[in-house]
């Protein structure tokens, strides 16, 4: 299924509500994830064409912002290279980066200690191709956050709050 960029985040919306998941009050981490990774097989219209643009990506990330309260959080990006906006003109066109973001926020709490005091704050950016690849990469994805305590715990507790935003980061 293509879906046309700009209504990414309403698609995605009604993939959580599918799955029991209410984006504004996310109440399992898990069902979430599930959501996210069934948004992220499917493939987005407008993407930057280019045969070596990183156009669909996606990233896990943890810690504690100063943006949400200064509150630990953990987010589930997808991040896309939009080619029908940005700068045209020029030598180098250059397409619009755009971030899906699903945060959700947590109160501090015994088994979050040390979710913002780790090594690494994400998981880094993934570039898979929707399909096989992508799919497997979500499993390491998903057995890269599972070997850090902190963040196992934020996988099963239940966030404080969450929101979901799209918005350009360039």
């Amino acid at each position: 299924m293509h879906i046309p960029w700009r209504n990414s985040v309403d698609v995605f919306a009604q993939i959580l509500r599918r799955h029991g998941v209410d984006q504004d009050c996310v109440t399992d981490v898990e069902a979430t994830w599930g959501a996210f990774a069934e948004f992220l097989q499917l493939d987005i219209d407008g993407l930057d064409p280019a045969p070596d643009s990183d156009a669909d990506g996606f990233i896990v990330q943890w810690g504690r912002r100063s943006w949400s309260d200064n509150r630990l959080i953990l987010t589930f990006t997808r991040q896309l290279a939009i080619a029908d906006v940005g700068e045209r003109d020029g030598p180098y066109p250059q397409p619009e980066l755009w971030q899906l973001d699903l945060e959700m926020a947590f109160a501090d709490a015994a088994d979050l200690i040390g979710l913002d005091r780790l090594d690494v704050q994400d998981t880094g950016f993934t570039f898979a191709p929707t399909g096989p690849l992508r799919a497997t990469a979500l499993v390491d994805t998903w057995m890269e956050t599972q070997q850090h305590a902190p963040v196992r715990a934020a996988w099963v507790a239940t966030p404080a709050s969450s929101g979901l935003s799209f918005e350009c980061v360039c």
